[in-house]
């Protein structure tokens, strides 16, 4: 079921610090996106569903810069397949050695209305990102093209961001909560309810 407006709403007035308590009464531990930061903090909080991309260690036989022109790429796909009010998080296997994306394929999200961009990598152009009207969280910023050392495999399946497990639907929320010295900012993952 896609996220209400008015959950998502309430969403948006309470800080992924009380959030992140919340999840771990009712015995959920691992919801915290580790490691990454908002590329500008004074961006309202980030509410919305995930939709993932998953990426490995290139091969650089199989990771010419050529594979961009084809619209099937899983990164060009994943950007035009992940609907409006979601989140794009991305499984860079925490290295920001190279970008995960940059300032124009976080542009066509934002056109396209996606909510927010998370990654466990970094961002290339990140000061054109932080300009944009998009949240978006990284490591830190990367110039190297993602070519370099992530291959795009995967889209909409459960991947790994930041050591927190996240699924397609599950509701992401970041923000900038820097009242905590362990971590200055980071997206809580709230896991849906699946039947087993």
């Amino acid at each position: 079921m896609p996220l209400a407006p008015r959950t998502r709403d309430k969403l948006k007035t309470v800080s992924t610090a009380t959030i992140a308590t919340a999840l771990y009464k009712r015995g959920l531990r691992i919801q915290m996106i580790q490691g990454v930061q908002p590329l500008d903090p004074t961006k309202p909080t980030m509410v919305g569903e995930a939709f993932t991309l998953r990426y490995i260690p290139a091969r650089e036989d199989l990771n010419p810069i050529t594979v961009f022109q084809d619209r099937g790429h899983p990164q060009r796909k994943g950007i035009e397949d992940c609907p409006p009010g979601a989140v794009f998080v991305i499984d860079s296997r925490k290295d920001a050695r190279a970008a995960s994306a940059g300032s124009i394929l976080v542009t066509r999200l934002m056109k396209r209305g996606v909510a927010g961009i998370v990654t466990d990598g970094g961002f290339r152009d990140a000061a054109e990102i932080a300009r944009l009207a998009i949240p978006s969280f990284h490591q830190r910023p990367s110039a190297p093209t993602n070519l370099t050392l992530h291959q795009a495999v995967d889209t909409n399946v459960p991947i790994a961001c930041g050591d927190a497990p996240v699924w397609p639907g599950d509701v992401i929320v970041g923000d900038a909560d820097g009242s905590s010295s362990s971590r200055r900012t980071s997206p809580t993952r709230l896991p849906t309810k699946r039947s087993r």
